[in-house]
């Protein structure tokens, strides 16, 4: 054994020796390797509840097989189990607001509570944090029971202690130009640190109620983002991680490593980010996406990264480091599979053996149950009757609940003291879901308050009809002037057409009330909800309106309007006369 010994350490002696006899070189250690996870949600919206969701997954053999995913038990239980001794848990925004009853009835305390005990710790804001104003954004950040919202606080557990984690704002300043929020933090895990910064879009004014965010100044993403860089450095980040709220689509496929076909408002930002912000983590389009793009003048590749919406998915991220420097990064969004479910069409969604399965979180089950058991008797109230479910349409276009939503509203302003109304429009993005009646045809609040959950007022205003043209005109372009295609959807007695081969500004082809051509000359009373005639989705035409009336809640008006029931208004309201392309 002695003889060993000393053939090992000559062995090693020689390895030491230089070509200068008698010197020996002192080799330096090799930097120790640590890997870092994220792990990543956007776009919760309150969905305590399994969503009833099917995701496709293109399997090893090249088939397409659709599984059940969703419900915060099992987000929960798939966070805990994958979660590493050097983890992240960040979210993108709209993890509260646009919610299902169980959590808006609650004004999304549960929620809250939900993402506390699923290990969350940063969050970017979204827009839909901001659906309740600042002061109420502020109170489920901190806590308490003062009352901000129509709703009343605290009314499940008798008080609220805010979030646990931290909401990020780092583009959202007061008028005196200090954030209302936090702009980024270093979090430290040992040998590496790794600084955060979270942003919504810098549109937030024009998808909320712009009075509910009057006197903020939401500036420009990458510009914010960038500034803070050399912050961060100083503080001792090794790479950073930027959380925003605003996002790609586009990809044909969520699970195609290529991210084939990706487009959207987050990829002039992320081409125009400093290259030290290595992952960027996105949300709002409420698609699902893992890519790798090259960063500019070839400085390397970033990751960009989105999970979807309501908790179907999670996406797992790790960084690799060979002491403080990143050497190796990658991304995969993992599907939550949930329960089992039967689809509308009568079809078995199961889960597959072949994806991972995660056991549910048994303390997020019970707190989704008492929230349930609480929420469960205003819930179920039957309030109308329908022969059937009406869809809405995926793109904010015309649908049969969309028309029956503006025929709501124009009935309930149209009487001389509750607004004189002519006719009324739902924006497409305030349809939320279809109109789901029981077997019996019978329909539930909670049926209703899934379609229309913002808890909006219903306003008229006086337009001219050269402002109702010029209204509908801003269905095409953006705030930016890009072309965009949204459908503000009219009452049964409005028609209009459209034909998008022709200039911006000049697409209206015809607009005809009760039949007859709209004169631009005369005054026109046009309902909306308080989200559109404050400005809301780009329409600022509204705010030009004269003579503004209120009229109550545009859900209270959908329950009356059906609680005699209705049919399904048919649709053709919205006419298409862009040539088709040969």
């Amino acid at each position: 054994m002695r003889h060993l010994l000393l053939a090992a350490t000559a062995l090693t002696l020689t390895a030491c020796t230089t070509a200068y006899e008698g010197e020996v070189a002192e080799v330096a250690p090799a930097p120790a390797t640590t890997e870092i996870q994220l792990l990543a949600i956007n776009d919760l919206h309150g969905r305590l509840e399994a969503p009833e969701q099917a995701v496709p997954v293109t399997m090893d053999d090249g088939s397409v097989q659709f599984v059940p995913a969703g419900g915060v038990a099992y987000l929960s239980g798939a966070l805990k189990a994958l979660r590493t001794d050097k983890s992240i848990t960040v979210a993108a925004g709209d993890l509260i607001g646009a919610t299902p009853i169980a959590s808006a009835l609650f004004l999304d305390e549960p929620t809250i509570d939900a993402l506390d005990l699923m290990g969350l710790d940063y969050s970017a804001l979204g827009n839909h944090e901001f659906d309740k104003g600042v002061d109420e954004l502020k109170r489920i950040q901190n806590g308490g029971c003062e009352k901000f919202a129509n709703l009343t606080p605290c009314a499940l557990d008798g008080s609220f202690d805010g979030a646990d984690f931290t909401y990020l704002g780092a583009n959202v300043f007061l008028p005196d130009g200090t954030n209302l929020f936090p702009d980024a933090v270093v979090h430290d895990l040992g040998e590496v640190q790794i600084g955060v910064i979270g942003l919504p879009l810098a549109d937030v004014p024009s998808l909320v109620a712009p009075n509910l965010v009057d006197g903020l100044i939401f500036a420009d993403e990458a510009e914010v983002a960038n500034a803070l860089v050399p912050r961060l450095k100083a503080e001792g980040a090794d790479t950073i991680v930027l959380l925003i709220h605003e996002g790609a689509r586009g990809i044909e496929r969520w699970d195609d490593p290529q991210c084939v076909g990706l487009s959207g408002s987050v990829l002039p930002i992320v081409e125009k980010l400093d290259p030290a912000i290595s992952v960027v983590v996105s949300g709002h389009t409420h698609f699902s996406y893992d890519c790798t793009l090259p960063m500019p003048n070839g400085t390397g590749e970033r990751l960009l990264t989105s999970a979807g919406r309501y908790g179907i998915m999670l996406t797992d991220i790790r960084l690799t480091f060979e002491g403080d420097r990143l050497v190796a990064k990658e991304a995969d969004n993992i599907v939550v599979q949930g329960d089992p479910y039967t689809d509308r069409g009568g079809n078995a969604v199961v889960p597959s053996d072949a994806l991972p399965r995660f056991a549910p979180d048994p303390e997020m089950i019970e707190l989704v149950d008492r929230v349930v058991e609480g929420a469960r008797p205003f819930a179920s109230r039957i309030v109308g009757k329908l022969p059937g479910t009406l869809m809405d349409d995926p793109d904010d276009l015309e649908s049969p609940a969309a028309n029956l939503i503006a025929d709501a509203q124009l009935a309930a302003t149209r009487a001389p003291d509750r607004g004189n109304a002519d006719l009324a429009f739902i924006n497409g993005g305030g349809v939320r879901a279809p109109i789901v009646p029981g077997s019996d045809g019978s329909v539930s609040y909670a049926a209703l308050f899934t379609v229309q959950p913002f808890g909006n007022t219903l306003m008229t205003v006086t337009l001219t009809g050269a402002q109702l043209k010029a209204l509908l005109e801003q269905q095409f372009v953006d705030a930016e002037g890009n072309d965009e295609h949204y459908h503000l959807i009219p009452s049964g007695n409005f028609t209009f057409a459209y034909d998008l081969s022709r200039p911006a500004g000049d697409r209206i082809v015809s607009m005809t009330l009760d039949g007859e051509p709209i004169d631009p000359a005369r005054d026109y009373r046009v309902t909306t909800n308080n989200f559109v005639a404050n400005g809301g989705d780009g329409y600022t035409v509204f705010t030009q309106g004269r003579d503004r009336t209120g009229a109550g809640n545009d859900l209270d008006a959908l329950i009356a309007y059906i609680a005699e029931g209705r049919d399904p208004p048919p649709l053709g309201r919205i006419r298409d006369f862009t040539p088709a392309n040969d």
